[in-house]
């Protein structure tokens, strides 16, 4: 369980966002942010956010551009540390916890704009996201090499697990790329934006952790691509006790999660079960009741 306690996030006035979603640094500022000087004006990017998700939730959160959602991930995994309040998961105050201890507990997180990694193959990827070497058995889904060091007596073997190719062909079949055109591919500017999203998206397949988080899985991704990517989210809800959490605008997506957090303006302006929150939203930013804001008298 994810429970979210008092959370803020606030920035100097003069830090900037640029068009990637990621906000600028100072220089020798910690945590990708500008710091909070004394007496500097602060402008709240997320506003005491009281959040629980339950085990075995399909979470969607959306909202209008610029209202803190990406923000929200983003302090979930660790990349953005919290002004103020904490992050509790699984009963563990996490909220000063790194990315890579965070991702030892079990947290996954998708990027709306993924990373390019030079010199990794796209099985390699996969192979790190499973955690096991990458293998050559053509029968089995998982296969194991087996080693013997000097220090170990004689006739003891060391066993590490394998994933084989066939294993990572099928998580990338399942994000609709062929993996005989890209199993073998470096994760670099040679690939497209979708076809990197589409990577990414299998990673965390593989990984198969307890908890995954998507800040915009649609973004880059072509219609037939998308179709596809939808029916992946619902087969990791229905086949496993993980939970997701979605960023997301498409309703479609909206549409498949059991539950819909708007948020606006930094602050949770309703939540509840997709049956209660998506017809209120599809009327519209000018009429919807979760977006409109009360006139001064």
């Amino acid at each position: 369980m994810l429970e979210l306690q008092n959370l803020c996030f606030q920035i100097s006035k003069d830090t900037t966002e640029p068009m990637n979603g990621v906000f600028s640094a100072k220089e020798d500022s910690p945590a990708g942010k500008a710091p909070l000087e004394k007496g500097a004006a602060a402008k709240e990017i997320i506003k005491n956010i009281n959040l629980t998700f339950d085990d075995h939730s399909f979470i969607a959160i959306t909202g209008p551009n610029g209202g803190g959602k990406s923000t929200l991930a983003k302090l979930i995994m660790g990349i953005e540390q919290p002004t103020s309040g904490r992050i509790l998961y699984n009963g563990t105050d996490i909220t000063q916890m790194s990315i890579s201890e965070r991702a030892n507990l079990g947290i996954s997180f998708a990027f709306q704009q993924p990373v390019r990694f030079k010199g990794i193959k796209v099985k390699d990827l996969i192979a790190l996201a499973t955690g096991k070497a990458m293998g050559s058995t053509a029968n089995n889904a998982v296969g194991k090499t087996t080693s013997k060091t000097d220090s170990e007596p004689a006739g003891s073997q060391k066993t590490t697990p394998r994933v084989n190719l066939p294993n990572a062909c099928d998580y990338l079949s399942k994000v609709g790329l062929c993996a005989r055109d890209y199993i073998n591919r470096d994760v670099d500017a040679s690939l497209s934006g979708g076809e990197l999203k589409r990577i990414e998206i299998a990673t965390i397949i593989a990984r198969n952790t307890p908890l995954s988080v998507f800040d915009e899985p649609e973004a880059g991704i072509d219609l037939w691509s998308f179709n596809n990517l939808i029916q992946v989210f619902e087969d990791m809800h229905r086949e496993s006790d993980n939970s997701l959490i979605l960023i997301s605008h498409q309703e479609r997506i909206l549409n498949i999660a059991d539950e819909i957090i708007v948020l606006a303006e930094g602050s949770v302006k309703a939540r509840g079960r997709r049956e209660e929150i998506l017809p209120e939203l599809l009327r519209g930013t000018e009429g919807c009741k979760f977006y409109s804001t009360p006139q001064m008298a």
